[in-house]
């Protein structure tokens, strides 16, 4: 979705309740409703317990301007307790940006995930299996470019973080949104001004804001009639934890594209790293299903094998590389080869299908999307939690100021609307 067209729609987009704001969807319940003196009333529900939705309760919990309000994060599944680290990585990891670092530090989460384990990579090789295509990243010093986190151990320091602050932020696990009521657009005596919440059990309550990080497949999203452009992409991507043929610092993001699509390699300690391979859905279903031994030969030949190099784009990737250097000599990072692999950990390899999402809106009246529900992203670039992480940032600096000047939290999300989107979108990456 082109930055300048969603840039637009919010820019035209009239603060107020349209006729596409009380469209029925799945979970809407679209009535004037009366009667609510008995439900609980929250300033905040976040309606989705992952990692966004409850890195979103953490930061409202911990903001001092938030001591007053109540927070209700509401999660589908059950708790998950990490009584001990299994010394066999998971294989369902995030790639953490600086920035997503500095959000988890800014309400001690990560000093939990520090202590328990996270490796640091300090550079990026991506290119080209068709030609002699190569770029590097770097930082200054070779300082931390990222970590590679498992997502049990950023899950963990969450549900540490909401448990030093349970006087103001309540966890209902095992709890579901089932139906909505959202507030009319004028004042009436019979229609309740907040945002009326059904539970799975029957139970009610209200909130002043509703978050909605319940994924791409998004209940808050469909109910609220947001429309949201996806499409499938013709790929599936295979993970596995991967254990290299001897020890290396690895501090090296790996990533080369093949024909049927990206594989990265990420680093996970001088011995481990994890695989994300996208690849087509019949490839990926082959992947999975080989024997040990042809599933370690398949990554290796994906990393180092030139069988896809053609002459034609190998001369025409010299020229072009000559023609640049005079024009504009460069220092080039010289390429390193990656690390070989040993050996695959039982029963880490899975598969998942990719697809892309977006929202047209973020924001509406009393309503507001983050991480998945309001953009689902191509794995490639190891963004998606990243940029969850960054509307959460965006959304509570505006919250926040909306409570410290004593206005409606509605008030915040109208400031998050007019935020410039490049400005929220590169505080998740950066």
């Amino acid at each position: 979705v082109a930055v300048g067209s969603l840039v637009g729609r919010l820019g035209m987009r009239q603060w107020g309740v349209g006729p596409s704001a009380l469209t029925r969807g799945p979970l809407t319940a679209c009535r004037r409703w009366a009667g609510a003196s008995a439900d609980t009333v929250y300033d905040v529900v976040v309606s989705g317990g992952g990692l966004v939705g409850a890195a979103m309760a953490c930061a409202l919990g911990h903001d001092i301007h938030f001591h007053d309000k109540k927070i209700l994060l509401l999660e589908a599944g059950p708790k998950k307790v990490l009584e001990k680290l299994s010394e066999t990585y998971s294989n369902r990891v995030s790639s953490i940006s600086p920035g997503s670092a500095t959000l988890l530090s800014s309400f001690g989460a990560w000093d939990h995930i520090c202590n328990m384990r996270c490796r640091a990579f300090r550079r990026m090789q991506v290119w080209d299996s068709c030609s002699e295509a190569l770029i590097m990243f770097d930082k200054d010093k070779l300082d931390d470019m990222g970590y590679i986190v498992e997502n049990d151990v950023i899950m963990h320091a969450l549900t540490k973080q909401l448990e030093a602050v349970s006087d103001r932020v309540t966890v209902l696990y095992r709890s579901k949104a089932v139906g909505y009521t959202w507030p009319g657009p004028f004042s009436m005596a019979d229609s309740s001004p907040w945002v009326h919440i059904t539970l799975g059990d029957g139970s009610t309550l209200q909130t002043k804001l509703l978050i909605g990080a319940d994924g791409h497949n998004s209940g808050v999203r469909q109910a609220a009639g947001i429309q949201n452009v996806s499409w499938n992409y013709d790929q599936s991507a295979v993970v596995a934890t991967l254990h290299l043929s001897e020890p290396t610092e690895n501090n090296v993001a790996w990533q080369r594209f093949l024909p049927s699509g990206p594989i990265a390699l990420l680093p996970l300690s001088d011995t481990s790293s994890s695989l994300v391979w996208s690849t087509s859905h019949d490839h990926a279903a082959e992947l999975v299903s080989m024997d040990e031994e042809e599933f370690v030969d398949s990554i290796n030949s994906a990393f180092w094998s030139d069988a896809n190099h053609t002459d034609f784009i190998d001369s025409a990737s010299t020229m072009l590389h000559y023609v640049v250097a005079l024009l504009k000599p460069t220092k080039v990072s010289a390429r390193q080869l990656p690390p070989s692999i040993a050996r695959v950990d039982a029963k880490s390899r899975a598969r998942f299908p990719l697809g892309l999402g977006h929202a047209v809106e973020y924001v509406r009246p009393r309503v507001a999307l983050i991480g998945d529900a309001a953009h689902r992203v191509h794995p490639l670039a190891g963004q998606g939690v990243n940029m969850g992480f960054g509307d959460i940032s965006s959304l509570v600096h505006h919250l926040s100021t909306a409570a410290f000047n004593g206005k409606d939290l509605d008030y915040g999300l109208r400031q998050q609307v007019s935020a410039p989107f490049l400005e929220i979108m590169m505080k998740s990456i950066l």
